[in-house]
């Protein structure tokens, strides 16, 4: 389990590189001010840069319960294959997710991502209640 929580950390590096990246681009070609960023007012970022740092702030919401989860798997010393396959399912359609969410942005389809995530991390979280009652 910890390799698919490191796997989902390296996601959010990454999509965090990008985010900094659009940043610097937006004031390196004058779209905006260096001082917007300071407080995030004063004028509106273009949609690349809006983008990419609503990408980033997901995966800080529902990965959270993603990584609880799995340090309970973990340190309750829990071996479920089926939980493993369901822990790298969430973090395929959260990749999945910010990838549509980084290129063509369709919102039904980030929806629907989104939407089996949640189911997934639901199911890994069943898991561990069940295998909690069922070894006490």
């Amino acid at each position: 389990m910890i390799y698919v929580m490191f796997a989902l950390v390296l996601l959010t590096f990454l999509v965090g590189i990008v985010a900094v990246t659009a940043r610097v681009r937006s004031v390196l070609t004058g779209q905006v001010k260096i001082k917007y960023y300071r407080a995030m007012s004063g004028q509106t970022a273009p949609d690349y840069v809006m983008n990419t740092t609503r990408c980033f702030n997901n995966l800080f919401e529902v990965p959270v319960l993603f990584y609880v989860v799995g340090v309970l798997f973990v340190s309750l010393q829990l071996n479920s294959a089926i939980a493993l396959l369901l822990a790298w399912l969430f973090v395929l359609l959260r990749a999945l997710q910010a990838l549509v969410h980084l290129t063509y942005n369709n919102v039904f389809h980030r929806m629907l991502l989104f939407w089996a995530g949640m189911i997934d991390v639901l199911l890994i979280w069943t898991l561990l209640l069940t295998e909690l009652v069922s070894s006490a």
